[in-house]
């Protein structure tokens, strides 16, 4: 990647939303480097997407050396990053209650939707800094919104507990980051990409297919310098959280 596109990165890409959010990108004329947990599995992905590559390691975002040495494998080749793409994400348990959760489990999730997407963005922030403009874009959901009418935190009866609350702190971190970068090219904005046919029978809950959904987050990612930042999207629309 020797050419002069922004380059992006994306957490969690090796398949489903996460790489047609890579394709997508790479189609806007950016080079995209995708990461995962098994970087086979992320080269796998990458081979024949144009403008696609795969990170040489592993990314665990739960683990700190492993943030480390995706960091530094960033900084060497292609040595900056325009775009970071904090999609990895915890499994969402659908049928966990607030109640009945088991914390131990809770504690995964958090450290995975909130403090994984935490750990990313603070390591990657001195390559971003670099950036005439830079954007970061946080996978979130209208799971974690007290106003989403289908899914959101007041509509499950406490179902998916973890998950919900996992991404209502992910939007409060959105806010926090974007204010504590305000005044520099950094944009910062949380996307909902909708309810995405990324499972089996996703699509008998009403799921929308990853083409779809990626557009939104693929907004975001590519917002014009003056844009909005610390907000909460979907489909290109502030979403009440």
């Amino acid at each position: 990647m020797t050419d002069a596109r922004p380059v992006g990165l994306v957490t969690g890409a090796a398949h489903g939303l996460g790489l047609e959010v890579a394709r997508q990108l790479a189609v806007a004329d950016h080079e995209v480097i995708i990461a995962a947990r098994d970087p086979g599995k992320a080269a796998s992905a990458a081979g024949g997407l144009a403008g696609v590559h795969a990170l040489p390691v592993g990314l665990d975002i739960t683990d700190a050396d492993s943030v480390a040495a995706a960091v530094a494998a960033v900084a060497m080749s292609p040595g900056r990053l325009d775009v970071l793409i904090n999609n990895a994400a915890a499994y969402v348990d659908w049928t966990e209650t607030t109640t009945k959760a088991d914390l131990v489990t809770a504690v995964q999730v958090m450290e995975v939707n909130l403090y994984g997407a935490w750990r990313v963005t603070q390591a990657l922030l001195p390559l971003l800094r670099r950036s005439p403009s830079a954007r970061i874009v946080n996978i979130s959901s209208g799971a974690g919104s007290h106003e989403d009418p289908a899914f959101g935190l007041r509509a499950r009866g406490g179902a998916a507990a973890s998950h919900g609350i996992s991404k209502a702190a992910l939007n409060a971190l959105t806010s926090t980051f974007a204010t504590e970068l305000a005044g520099t090219p950094i944009l910062v904005n949380a996307v909902c990409p909708g309810l995405t046919a990324t499972w089996p029978g996703a699509e008998s809950m009403g799921a929308r297919p990853v083409e779809e959904s990626a557009k939104g987050v693929v907004w975001a990612a590519t917002l014009p310098d003056g844009g909005p930042s610390g907000g909460f999207f979907r489909d290109g629309k502030p979403l009440p959280w």
